[in-house]
């Protein structure tokens, strides 16, 4: 639909699209309340916003096509990284994702929910955390200013993941596409193979992370200088101000919702990287990290609704680069739909296999050896 506008036209769409999505589907989750009030039907209308989430986005990704828009690095890139108005957007989702959350821990008590509607609207609220609270936290934690730092942490302890803040930053952006990253997917390995590991390994990586850390800096591991304590004594905060506002149902569905946005997160993590490798070169050590190493995808629905998060490749290249300048390679690897679509595909592992396992094959050709290579190491690992 706007392949053939200019690269400069869409970047200026893009600026306000990134609220704009927003602004047209968090007003879906009220509206699905009611009309599920009025209708009798709550159960089924608690589901809505998954849906549209899964249905509807990957549907409206291929009629819109992809983004045409590539940031020039010498002339756009600096101004369009110092317009702080992308940062204040970032905040503004973040403090509206707190207010959804207790606007949706007052409807989880307080709507006639049969256990299907409570299991969808925690489902529902679950993936919007994901989508909002650790893919814009994913963002914040990358950026070296204090505030925007901890404002990572504050949206992340919101959905009880604080340990994200930690190993992703320096545990899989190390060690990405290596059988060391619990959070890489390996060829051939299904998703329900996948999600234990990494859920697992994750929490645990994050504490021995911040150890090492903390002792490097003479300090010890128990202490207020651990801010993974810090970070998940926040998360207990919140579950105690779940308690005191809608009694023990409210803590139910803030520890409910926060690992369905856990789920959400690993999911798209298999997603990302999916079969990709490092080579090892003759000194035994892998290769730099490239936009080679991640999954990319540039449809532009979906690259608005998640902060250009698609636009993976250049944001491993280049972690601490701002979301409004990431760049698209068409020479990576790139994905055949949106991250909506390729979520869905992951949950069907044959389907998923049939689709991918060829485009890995014809990826890295000639050196099938060093994919099995790799699955083999990670089944030693585990």
């Amino acid at each position: 639909m706007f392949a053939k506008m200019s690269s400069d036209t869409m970047l200026k769409i893009k600026k306000w699209g990134y609220l704009l999505f927003w602004a047209a589907v968090l007003p879906l989750l009220p509206f699905s309340v009611y009309v599920g009030r009025e209708a009798g039907t709550q159960d089924y209308w608690a589901w809505f916003i998954y849906f549209v989430v899964f249905g509807m986005v990957p549907l409206l990704d291929y009629l819109i096509g992809k983004d045409p828009s590539n940031p020039d690095e010498k002339v756009q890139v600096p101004s369009l990284s110092e317009e702080r108005i992308y940062t204040f957007f970032l905040f503004l989702m973040g403090f509206v994702w707190l207010g959804v959350l207790f606007y949706a821990g007052h409807v989880f008590i307080s709507n006639d929910y049969g256990w299907f509607g409570k299991l969808g609207w925690i489902v529902s609220i679950g993936t919007v955390g994901g989508i909002i609270a650790i893919n814009l936290g994913h963002e914040f934690v990358h950026k070296d200013p204090k505030l925007e730092n901890w404002m990572g942490g504050l949206l992340l302890s919101s959905v009880t993941y604080a340990g994200f803040k930690v190993e992703h930053v320096r545990g899989h952006h190390v060690h990405v596409s290596t059988p060391q990253d619990a959070s890489s997917s390996q060829y051939n390995q299904g998703l329900y193979s996948f999600l234990p590991r990494a859920i697992k390994h994750n929490f645990l990586n994050a504490w021995k992370l911040e150890k090492q850390y903390l002792e490097r800096k003479g300090k010890k591991n128990f202490s207020i200088h651990n801010e993974l304590i810090w970070w998940y004594s926040i998360s207990a905060l919140f579950a105690v101000a779940f308690g005191i506002a809608f009694g023990w149902q409210g803590v139910l569905f803030f520890l409910a919702q926060s690992f369905v946005a856990a789920l959400t997160l690993e999911v798209i993590n298999y997603i990302e990287h999916y079969g990709l490798h490092r080579r090892v070169q003759e000194n035994g050590r892998y290769e730099r990290v490239t936009p080679a190493h991640s999954w990319n995808s540039n449809y532009l629905l979906t690259n608005l609704a998640l902060f250009q998060l698609q636009r993976h490749s250049d944001h491993h290249a280049y972690a601490k680069r701002r979301y409004q300048v990431l760049r698209h390679y068409e020479e990576s690897p790139q994905l055949p739909g949106g991250y909506a679509a390729m979520y869905v595909l992951a949950l069907f592992p044959p389907l998923w296999k049939k689709v991918m396992n060829p485009r890995v094959e014809a990826y890295y050709e000639g050196e099938m050896d060093q994919l099995f290579r790799n699955a083999r190491r990670v089944n030693n690992i585990a």
